[in-house]
């Protein structure tokens, strides 16, 4: 019997979760139509034959559409509106796939990790993937491998993992196989899981549709050409795989100095003056826990000690190891320890170690981990560990005879950042209008990493503007366009979408905005100030008014203003009904904040989350909440440039513990505007409005007596819609439309709750 098909239009509309996943959606009556089940491959051939995973579209979505990414309509050989036939794949595990790729990404990304992010995704010979992982995944399992790939594709590849494409130089099956743990996966010319290095699986190409010469697929743009997909850099800015592939000086590590020194103390005591030691009649453990964001340069760090020092560095990446099983992993520790007592001083570099040796649940593999790390040691070795996440490592680990000392590599501050762009840009030709200052003031949270891909995305940006110049500079416009679209790799879950608004654009509130200005912007744009006077910055903020006077948007506002980072939940998300995961949600919370410093965390609705101790009837959960709240707050652990600002309309149910001085200490009233604050929003807000010469804005204002700022602007807002209702073609607003706004729009302030929130204020004053 005849597989089912369709013939639809191609959309170029992909959800953010999709995009460059191999993911097409379709609405829920066409998968029904074609006995399809979401995560279900499909074949769909276009000017080529391709396959992808099905999705179900919303169902406002049309029937006739296939909606489908760039990637997607590339492999198809077609464009936005082009004709697309899909039809029922059967699920055909792939035995082998052969990618190939730059040279920079093949240096650094190993087969195993290459498995990971393809895994779930179906392939086709002379297809472009991504290395962006599926995020349908079949197991709990295999979901926390991937999320380490993740990391580490971040930590070594830098922010152009999101972006790079690979080409598909054979698959078996050739069309449509699905990639599994059982899949052997490898780089052409290159190493294959399940394979022995410098082999490929097959023995090199398999079946047709070959790259040509230069690595791409025959007429298709490979993934050397595809822009964002350039090399991988270290912390200096050298590319990794290239002739260029030395260890960094350490002089070209700005930021780790201080920690290079010290690592550099240790291996030269443990590697050359062992005898020393001797005669002291002690020794030293050379196990060592590197501590840092992703991106910040540890296995940087750790290369460049061990040539200064004249140490091999045989490289492992703990990932890799867990995937497999607990005899393959064993064997493969092994291996990996004698391979680095081979000859002379050997470090043994272990990244993203909490894969090995979780501290939740640690298994039989991190017990042979332990073991390995002991024996290691002990034969003089050096076991090098990095983490991004401290708190996830097995606390074991750090017994005296394993990891005994720790070094930390903090998130760079703004004079760091702009040595750091220093030497990142030192083969760049910038314009004499860039200012490297001003680029390391707007890049908090940012790694070395983030700032390497920065400016490759200011070069990038430069050489489409100047593609006939003889003589291309990156200007500062540049790098203000790659600022928008290159994200700090510690905020990659951030929840707020940052407007392009300040507290210039916030009508009235004169005096709400300058006590914020000192409470929130002030300790994150002048740490150092308050330092040199010796004053502990406002550690928080509670602003409390009637619903729709602004307080959020003043919040936006400060993120537009403060050149921080914002990390912005709803009172309510961080609370579980499961014992433990409210807590630690609010300590996963603060931890990202801390990386990311300067970070503002916005805490809407936050008498949901911390109610007064006590009253709640729900188990003891937001008194769990409220407590740990307190602790991150003024705790062990230091806030240093995080400022907490709160937003409620019922400050009474909060929990005074958290008004005191030292947490949520500047309450700050947001009152609801009066008929000049009125005039002001409604002016803030029709600033790109066609306003008719006979609207009087400060007479309206005047006339909107409890209308909130939410009620003015959807005022303004419903007077354009009336236009619009009038003529589509009407290029004016004029005050009959306004009138009718008036109508439909009314007041929303309740006034009871006006008096009291306006007594609760003079009470808090008096």
């Amino acid at each position: 019997m005849a597989e089912p098909d369709l013939t639809l239009t191609a959309s170029l509309r992909p959800a953010a979760l999709d995009a460059r996943r191999g993911v097409v959606r379709l609405h829920p009556e066409v998968l029904t139509a074609l006995a399809l089940r979401p995560g279900d491959p499909v074949r769909l051939a276009g000017r080529r034959t391709t396959a992808g995973i099905v999705a179900p579209a919303e169902p406002t979505a049309s029937t006739a559409l296939l909606y489908a990414d760039d990637l997607l309509l590339g492999n198809l050989g077609i464009r936005d509106g082009g004709q697309v036939t899909v039809s029922p794949l059967p699920v055909t595990p792939a035995r082998r796939v052969l990618l190939a790729g730059p040279a920079q990404i093949a240096a650094v990304v190993s087969p195993e990790m290459l498995r990971l992010a393809l895994l779930g995704k179906v392939v086709t010979t002379g297809d472009d993937v991504s290395l962006l992982p599926q995020d349908v995944l079949p197991d709990a399992s295999v979901r926390s491998l991937v999320e380490a790939a993740r990391r580490s594709l971040s930590n070594s590849v830098g922010y152009a993992w999101t972006s790079t494409l690979l080409a598909v130089v054979a698959a078996e099956p050739d069309t449509g196989s699905l990639v599994t743990m059982d899949t052997v996966v490898g780089w052409e010319h290159g190493q294959a899981t399940h394979g022995s290095a410098g082999t490929t699986p097959g023995g090199g190409r398999l079946g047709a549709g070959g790259p040509t010469a230069d690595g791409t697929a025959p007429g298709r743009p490979g993934a050397a050409g595809v822009r964002g997909g350039g090399p991988a850099v270290d912390a200096t800015g050298r590319t990794v795989g290239s002739d260029d592939d030395a260890p960094p000086a350490v002089d070209e590590l700005p930021g780790l100095r201080a920690q290079a020194e010290e690592l550099t103390e240790l291996l030269d005591l443990g590697f050359h003056h062992r005898e020393v030691l001797g005669r002291l009649g002690t020794t030293v453990s050379l196990g060592v826990l590197v501590a840092g964001p992703a991106g910040s340069g540890k296995a940087a760090l750790v290369r460049a000690v061990a040539a200064r020092v004249g140490a091999r560095v045989s490289p492992l990446w703990a990932p890799e190891v867990a995937a497999l099983t607990n005899q393959a992993a064993a064997d493969r520790l092994r291996t990996a320890a004698a391979e680095a007592r081979a000859d002379g001083p050997g470090v043994l570099l272990v990244t993203d170690v909490e894969a090995l040796a979780p501290a939740d649940g640690p298994g039989p593999v991190a017990t042979v981990f332990r073991q390995v790390v002991a024996e290691t040691v002990r034969a003089g070795v050096a076991v090098v560990c990095t983490t991004g996440r401290p708190e996830a490592v097995d606390p074991a680990l750090r017994a005296p005879d394993l990891l005994s000392l720790r070094i930390s590599v903090p998130l760079p501050d703004a004079a760091l950042r702009r040595e750091q762009l220093t030497v990142l840009t030192r083969q760049v030709p910038l314009a004499d209008d860039v200012r490297l200052d001003e680029v390391a003031g707007r890049t908090p949270g940012f790694v070395a990493a983030d700032l390497a891909a920065l400016v490759r995305e200011a070069g990038v940006r430069a050489a489409l503007r100047q593609k006939s110049a003889e003589t291309p500079t990156v200007a500062m416009a540049d790098f203000a366009a790659a600022l928008e679209v290159v994200r700090p790799t510690t905020m990659a879950a951030s929840t707020l979408e940052l407007a392009s608004v300040t507290l210039d654009d916030v009508g009235d509130l004169t005096e709400v905005k300058e006590t914020l200005t000192e409470s929130v912007l002030w300790p994150l744009t002048y740490p150092d100030t308050f330092a040199r006077l010796g004053v502990q910055p406002p550690r928080g903020v509670l602003l409390y008014g009637p619903p729709g006077c602004g307080k959020t948007y003043l919040v936006t506002a400060l993120a537009g203003s403060g050149r921080a980072n914002v990390l912005s939940v709803k009172g309510a998300e961080l609370l579980s009904k499961w014992v433990g995961e409210s807590e630690r949600a609010v300590r996963e919370l603060f931890r990202r904040a801390r990386e990311a410093a300067p970070t503002l965390i916005f805490l809407d609705e936050v008498d949901a989350l911390a109610p007064v101790r006590g009253q709640a009837s729900d188990g003891g959960t937001t008194d769990r909440v409220v407590a740990a709240l307190l602790t991150e707050l003024d705790g062990v652990e230091t806030l240093r440039n995080v400022v907490v600002v709160g937003a409620t309309n019922r400050p009474d149910l909060i929990d005074p513990a958290l008004l005191r001085p030292g947490r949520l200490e500047r309450l700050v009233y947001v009152p609801p505007p009066d008929g000049p604050a009125r005039a002001e929003i409604l002016r803030a807000s029709a600033r790109n409005v066609p306003l008719a010469p006979e609207v009087d804005l400060v007479e309206l204002g005047e006339a909107l007596d409890g209308f909130s700022a939410a009620d003015c602007a959807a005022l303004v807002r419903e007077a354009a819609l009336a236009a619009m209702r009038e003529s589509l073609t009407a290029s004016t607003v004029t005050a009959a439309h306004v009138a009718s706004a008036r109508a439909r729009v009314r007041p929303s302030l309740d006034p009871t709750q006006v008096a009291w929130l306006a007594a609760y204020a003079e009470k808090r004053a008096g």
